[in-house]
């Protein structure tokens, strides 16, 4: 259960079959593997071995993808990092995830210069060059943090290709995916090589991947969602990427109809600009054969909407970087369900259990906990955290959902998003759909705010389309004819945009800071 043996594989096989597109060029398997090989092998001549930790600061370029494949064929771990997070952040994850080297893009920097000395566990800083002046910003640095500098391109034109790939087992840690951190500092989530192939593997099967497919990868490649879906699921199958450094719905449209590609995944933010995208025409999408939709849920709305307008099905599915992260899809060869996150995918197991561990018949709601060669091995250097999230098993994931007679799930809410009003339960996404379903309504998130009488009350932020000016009132009135009297948003407030992360994902506590009301 190696990914990197099975690109090895393609490119002995099929050595002129295209594995990426980047920027107007194609990169061949039997290229990307002698780059794997090469940075693999300086990596090792730097002092790299086999269990040490490998941090990535990097986004959706091919030093990215070169970089995961040459430290998973050496046997050290690697630790993908949201670029653009905070310096705080980004610090917090260096040091707890003991990182010996840092591969970053070179905006980073100044940021580096800041952390070779903050950090001096940290051996080795190799920058990816994206600009002809880089070489001289590393030559300026001070003596002490040069010395820790290594330039990505000079260490691949050093690297040999005769090196063999470590052996490692199926149980070893192959990567470390840090938490979004909404509930505290992020959590570690360790994913063996068994983990992130089998995923892989039972993702490409379920939707029916192949070698022909041609797959967009705009989402955030150091997230889960797209690591798994866009990046090692066609790379298993020997599929080519069609990598896009940052999404734009104009690149979207453009390298979909230049590179007849088969295969688009979003979340639901992305979904929502291709839609409102003007120049958007059914023509741009005649050649993708499956929409995929994960990250969050997506509106029921917005899902008919997109497809009535490009004439393609969007299949929704769920995950978590704990579980590698894909648990559900909705069935390519089957019924696809509007509001539904699908079925359990192959050899993944969901349950719907109720407080005490126990499953809840179908209809009702309940925490959706998960079993199968996916799941990690736990959170690192976190056993109290480990033993809360895996109980017998089975991964507790904190969501609410419940499943049909016909084994569909159903993503109600996040547990801790629950709003309770008067001792009724109100799910978020429930008033949210309704909100979604006006015509002037472009987005919208409902959270809960503390109320004297009813312990919370239900306040909803909503984004209109240009140019109307909608009451707020006559909102309200269109949300009372729709829903039961409490699950009525009490207060809702106008926003030019919902606070989002790099994934599209509403940033629920951030919205607790803009309740003026």
């Amino acid at each position: 259960m190696n990914l990197v043996s099975r690109v090895h594989e393609t490119a002995t096989t099929q050595p002129e079959k295209i594995a990426y597109h980047f920027m107007g060029q194609d990169t061949s398997y039997a290229e990307f593997d002698v780059s794997v090989s090469k940075f693999a092998s300086a990596l090792q001549d730097l002092g790299i071995e086999k269990g040490d930790h490998v941090a990535f600061l990097l986004g959706n370029t091919p030093h990215f993808l070169i970089s995961l494949y040459a430290t998973m064929r050496i046997g050290a771990t690697a630790i993908p990092v949201n670029p653009i997070y905070t310096p705080d952040e980004i610090s917090y994850i260096i040091q707890n995830s003991d990182a010996k080297a840092v591969i970053a893009l070179d905006q980073l920097l100044p940021l580096v210069e800041q952390a070779a000395e903050a950090f001096p566990t940290v051996e080795h800083y190799i920058i990816c060059e994206t600009d002809p002046s880089t070489p001289e910003k590393i030559a300026a640095l001070p003596v002490n943090v040069k010395s820790k500098v290594r330039s990505f391109t000079q260490l691949i034109g050093i690297g040999k290709t005769d090196v063999d790939p470590v052996h490692v087992d199926e149980n070893e840690t192959a990567i470390i995916l840090y938490t979004s951190g909404t509930t505290g500092r992020p959590k570690g989530a360790m994913l063996t090589h068994k983990n992130i192939y089998s995923n892989a593997r039972d993702v490409a099967d379920y939707l029916g991947f192949s070698e022909n497919d041609r797959v967009i990868a705009t989402l955030p490649v150091f997230h889960v969602f797209a690591l798994t879906v866009v990046v090692n699921a066609p790379l298993l199958r020997g599929a080519t990427i069609l990598l896009i450094p940052r999404f734009s719905p104009g690149d979207v449209f453009k390298i979909a109809r230049e590179k007849e590609a088969t295969v688009f995944a979003g979340v639901p933010t992305m979904y929502n600009f291709l839609y409102q995208f003007p120049e958007g025409k059914k023509e741009d999408f005649e050649s993708i054969r499956l929409s995929i939709s994960g990250g969050s849920s997506l509106p029921v709305a917005l899902l008919h909407n997109f497809e009535e307008k490009f004439d393609v099905r969007v299949s929704e599915g769920y995950g978590l970087s704990e579980s590698s992260p894909v648990t559900c899809f909705n069935p390519s060869d089957r019924e696809r369900i509007p509001g539904s996150i699908g079925t359990n995918i192959t050899n993944v197991v969901n349950k719907v259990v109720d407080e005490l561990g126990n499953e809840v018949p179908d209809g009702e709601v309940g925490e959706l906990i998960v079993r199968g060669p996916n799941v990690m091995k736990g959170y690192y250097k976190m056993p109290e955290e480990t033993a809360a999230a895996l109980r017998d098993g089975w991964l507790y994931t904190g969501d609410l959902a419940r499943r049909d007679e016909d084994g569909y799930f159903y993503i109600v809410d996040r547990k801790k998003d629950l709003v309770i009003v008067g001792g009724y339960n109100v799910y978020p996404r429930e008033v949210e759909e309704v909100l979604f379903e006006h015509r002037d309504v472009v987005e919208a998130a409902v959270i809960g705010v503390p109320d004297p009488d009813f312990g919370e009350e239900v306040h909803a932020f909503v984004v209109l389309k240009d140019g109307v000016k909608e009451d707020v009132e006559s909102l309200k009135s269109y949300c009372r004819k729709r829903l039961a009297k409490y699950k009525v948003p009490k207060h809702i407030e106008l926003l030019e945009e919902l606070p989002k992360n790099t994934t599209g994902k509403i940033l629920r506590r951030t919205l607790k800071n803009h309740v003026t009301i």
